[in-house]
């Protein structure tokens, strides 16, 4: 068999599987689409869930959903940047950073039910914060840590070392230097990360279930103080989330249509995770031709 005949039946094989793995995502998601779909209404988006039966609409775990993706990119983010800078620009190559790198790692091949029982012993237990949307941010920012560290150092890493030295030639300190021309051109790749790690912790439910807890109260929607019990902005209250309620009904739910229910959560949390990473794309694409004023 002469090389170009090799080359093609390997390409051939390359084909389908990359078609097999294609047809299963594209077959996972229709099916989840088209069975929930035709359940999804507007009180069904807005309306509330029965605390016993599950029964009811997904307002509540919905807004608990968005609420502590944003607390934890809100503590993440900063953390990961820093620590990301450090090891992209500061860092020396020796065995201390080869140690935060083995422990960042580590910490991102960790089971997320393993996080969630970490910060129900340590937040839920020791410091008797109890089931929260602390708790849960919490947790789901170490989830998030080293996910966003390591896309924020390859960013970095990724200029060339000339915008590097150009800036360092015109009388910039380092910092300067990485503040001001680095940075902003790493971003789009920073913005990406960011975006994709959210849509991961949208979806998160085995942390949340341990941290956050799985009831949702009754929540004043015209009542923002984050002090007061029923305000839907105070972090100390339990925040059954959208993925954490779709586990509740097929587990727990005793409504008598928790398959459609379920069905039509999923296509709801699907859409968004499907929103977050093709959000993602455009975002990056746009901060890229802006940055580098490029027409690709």
């Amino acid at each position: 068999m002469n090389a170009k005949r090799k080359d093609f039946l390997a390409t051939i094989m390359i084909n389908l599987i990359v078609a097999v793995v294609v047809g299963i995502l594209v077959f996972l998601l229709a099916y989840i689409l088209i069975s929930g779909l035709p359940h999804v209404s507007w009180s069904f988006l807005t309306g509330t869930t029965d605390a016993f039966s599950g029964a009811g609409g997904i307002g509540v775990q919905l807004f608990n959903s968005f609420y502590l993706l944003v607390l934890t990119m809100v503590i993440s983010i900063p953390i990961s940047l820093g620590a990301g800078i450090y090891l992209a620009e500061y860092a020396k190559d020796n065995w201390r950073t080869s140690l935060i790198r083995s422990a960042i790692e580590v910490l991102s091949s960790l089971p997320s039910v393993v996080v969630g029982l970490f910060g129900f012993l340590l937040f839920v237990v020791q410091f008797k914060i109890g089931f929260s949307v602390i708790s849960g941010a919490i947790a789901l920012t170490f989830f998030n840590l080293p996910l966003l560290t390591r896309n924020i150092e390859e960013s970095l890493s990724a200029v060339s070392r000339s915008q590097r030295e150009a800036g360092l030639s015109l009388g910039l300190s380092k910092w300067k230097t990485e503040i001001g021309i680095i940075l902003p051109v790493a971003l789009p790749g920073i913005v990406t990360g960011v975006v994709l790690s959210a849509g991961r912790v949208f979806g998160e439910a085995a942390a949340l279930i341990y941290t956050a807890g799985q009831s949702a109260p009754v929540t004043d929607f015209a009542d923002w103080n984050p002090i007061d019990a029923a305000s839907p902005l105070n972090p100390l209250r339990p925040a059954e989330t959208l993925a954490v309620h779709i586990w509740k009904v097929n587990t727990e739910g005793l409504a008598s249509n928790a398959a459609q229910l379920s069905a039509a959560a999923s296509a709801v949390l699907i859409i968004a995770v499907l929103i977050f990473n093709l959000g993602a794309r455009v975002l990056g694409t746009y901060l890229y031709r802006r940055v580098t004023a490029s027409n690709k």
